[in-house]
């Protein structure tokens, strides 16, 4: 898994794992979601724009497991 906050356009994008996209829908205003070759969520692909506005921090990242 992957996160990146990208200063100039102004957004967070999280991806599960690499593969080639198929299409990609814009689930909400601002927020994609992209899908693999056979149609399933193979690669998911999060955006969230203007993400200092969403996020407390978003060059701040907690990851957590559980057990």
């Amino acid at each position: 898994m992957k996160v990146i906050y990208h200063r100039e356009t102004d957004s967070l994008v999280i991806t599960l794992r690499e593969a080639p996209i198929r299409e990609s829908d814009e689930v909400r205003p601002g927020e994609i979601a992209d899908f693999g070759d056979d149609g399933g969520v193979v690669r998911f692909k999060f955006e969230v724009l203007r993400a200092p506005r969403v996020v407390e921090d978003a060059e701040q990242v907690q990851f957590a497991t559980t057990g």
